[in-house]
């Protein structure tokens, strides 16, 4: 079973980079119209991964949780990417971090919905106040970009963005910048 929309892949992902001790994750959401396809991509700083565990993550009924005894997020991942006509790649060195990019081709009757992608930054940013990240969603020649390091130089190191008043303005931002991306006001 697949998951249904790309945004709960990309938040999985992140969740193996918070598991993986990154301090900073950088998400990439790339669609080109012209050129039919959508690539996804995260990477991290986290402590990477040996060759040997590289290529065990790409099998489901392997995984170093101790909570289950499957480990169906990257797999899901790469046969939700191959399933609409795209692909997959996983890349890690050990002690630099991990880099996953799965591409689909958006006229594919298979192709899942990109989902609520704002939310799911959003949330990440949200309960991961230790960790950076760096957001780039790219829509044919329009970018929105949204980088924490930038917030914190203007809010200052020493505000936290759970505040009420930083959480609601991290939201807005958000949703203002995809729905620009895509033809919005």
């Amino acid at each position: 079973m697949m998951m249904k929309e790309i945004s709960l892949h990309v938040l999985d992902i992140i969740q193996n980079s918070i598991a993986a001790q990154a301090s900073f994750i950088e998400i990439c959401i790339e669609i080109s119209h012209e050129c039919d396809k959508l690539l996804v991509s995260v990477s991290d700083n986290g402590c990477g991964m040996d060759e040997q565990l590289r290529k065990r993550v790409e099998n489901p009924y392997a995984t170093s949780r101790t909570t289950r005894k499957v480990g169906l997020g990257i797999p899901m991942f790469k046969a939700s990417a191959e399933a609409a006509g795209g692909m997959f790649s996983l890349t890690s060195k050990l002690g630099e971090g991990t880099c996953i990019q799965a591409g689909y081709k958006l006229s594919h009757w298979d192709c899942p919905p990109l989902g609520d992608i704002a939310q799911t930054v959003y949330t990440s940013v949200i309960c991961n106040e230790n960790i950076n990240f760096l957001y780039l969603h790219r829509v044919d020649a329009r970018e929105f970009r949204f980088d924490t390091r930038e917030i914190r130089r203007t809010l200052g190191e020493d505000v936290p963005f759970n505040l009420p008043e930083v959480m609601a303005w991290i939201k807005e931002y958000l949703a203002e910048g995809i729905h620009t991306l895509y033809g919005g006001a």
